[in-house]
């Protein structure tokens, strides 16, 4: 049946991004979630260090390769590389696991800015970076006008995209301890930086309807569980009844 739909740029685009979060499965799983999504999903970031302890990590990449899904390894891996004075051994890491993405995150751990700008950088000639602004600590509160700051210095330092941090569990970073959206937040950042270089960790579907009904379809989302691919893009096409009135009324 041939429905009028919102536009959906056609992979590999540059905006309308899904990306999504590998949280540990095992390689047969993810080939079967692919069979059904590949088409919408832009790249997948295997959470935290699960890389590190995935026994089968070669088995579950060349899945994702023959599905032509680039990956990531979380940010977290970074930073406790960066804590161990470890990153030549991660970088090597990165390229013999042909991994082409990479997170540059200070969410845990205490880093300057003209510090991560340098990692940016470096990382950059190399890599394709994702450089993630906001605190994982669901009692920190990053003041906009400093995410405003970060983020636009990362873009200038390199950074493909700026993730916004919000966790696996909608609760920190561009959200409240309560799940609550820190609109002031976005709007003082959409005031200056193109929302198209930005990637929202949006894990709870009350998040993506927010999202989708004040920036459209075609909204960057991160964090994003496999399960939830197919109800992210039946909410971005107004095949949903959370988004249906947005989208075709």
């Amino acid at each position: 049946m041939k429905l009028n739909l919102p536009h959906r740029p056609k992979k590999t685009r540059n905006f309308g991004l899904t990306m999504v979060i590998d949280t540990g499965l095992p390689a047969e799983m993810v080939r079967d979630y692919l069979k059904s999504v590949s088409e919408i999903v832009d790249y997948v970031k295997l959470g935290w260090g699960t890389s590190i302890v995935t026994q089968n990590l070669d088995e579950k990449l060349e899945v994702y390769r023959e599905f032509d899904i680039p990956v990531s390894f979380g940010g977290t891996l970074f930073e406790v590389a960066l804590i161990q004075n470890k990153l030549n051994d991660f970088i090597a890491f990165l390229k013999d696991k042909g991994v082409n993405y990479v997170e540059i995150s200070d969410g845990t751990i205490e880093m300057s800015l003209e510090e991560k700008l340098k990692y940016i950088e470096k990382f950059a000639k190399d890599f394709k970076v994702l450089s993630e602004v906001g605190s994982k600590d669901t009692k920190a509160v990053v003041a906009p006008k400093k995410w405003v700051k970060e983020t636009k210095e990362a873009l200038n330092a390199g950074a493909w995209k700026v993730i916004c941090e919000g966790r696996e569990s909608g609760k920190a970073g561009l959200y409240r301890e309560s799940s609550e959206i820190r609109t002031g937040l976005i709007e003082e950042l959409l005031d200056e930086v193109d929302i198209n270089d930005l990637i929202f960790e949006a894990p709870q579907k009350a998040h993506q309807v927010w999202f989708i009904k004040n920036f459209g379809s075609n909204v960057n989302f991160g964090n994003i569980a496999f399960k939830d691919v197919i109800s992210l893009e039946t909410l971005r096409l107004g095949l949903r009844g959370d988004t249906l009135k947005v989208i075709h009324c």
